[in-house]
């Protein structure tokens, strides 16, 4: 195998497979960060990263995303970048760097993030049999979750409903990664 061969199947297989490892990464940091074991400044750095990462993400796989439910994902992913770029800005108008309503981009953030992979998952069920039942399980718990963080009054009701949001993406991604979604 040649380096620019080597090298493109290690960068497909990391666009095939990087999810499942990133989606339960991101609501681990997360729910740290609202126990306060994470910083927040750790936190706006994901943003920053994951803000890069979306778009390199999309842009080279735009072609493979073109139909199916795979179509559907790059719309997710679409929304959902600038819903990360807003969650940079929040953390910026935290700190006083701009002024912008800090809350409320924060919050734009995290619901983005909870219900656009809903909808993901919710289309994606329909359209596959071997796993629908993961991508099920994914929109369920999102929603879920959804409610969770909107009725919780301590961090620890945060917590585990962003519990409830990752087990649920974080299985519906998996099962992602284990069929080919250009076949269905």
């Amino acid at each position: 195998m040649t380096p620019t061969r080597r090298t493109s199947y290690v960068f497909r297989r990391l666009r095939e497979n990087g999810p499942a490892v990133l989606v339960p990464a991101a609501w681990t940091v997360v729910a740290g960060t609202t126990t306060g074991i994470v910083s927040e400044y750790a936190l706006f750095v994901a943003h920053l990263v994951m803000s890069v990462l979306l778009v390199g993400f999309v842009v080279a796989s735009w072609g493979e995303m073109s139909s199916g439910v795979l179509r559907a994902w790059k719309l997710v992913i679409l929304a959902g970048t600038p819903a990360t770029v807003a969650g940079v800005l929040g953390f910026l108008a935290r700190d006083g760097t701009i002024a912008l309503p800090a809350d409320a981009l924060l919050a734009a953030a995290l619901y983005a993030w909870v219900l656009l992979p809903a909808a993901g998952f919710f289309y994606t069920a329909r359209r596959v049999e071997d796993t629908s039942l993961a991508y099920d399980v994914g929109w369920v718990c999102s929603l879920a979750g959804a409610v969770g963080v909107t009725l919780a009054v301590t961090p620890i009701e945060v917590v585990s409903a962003l519990a409830v949001v990752g087990a649920g993406q974080t299985m519906g991604i998996a099962a992602a990664t284990m069929i080919d979604g250009r076949s269905t």
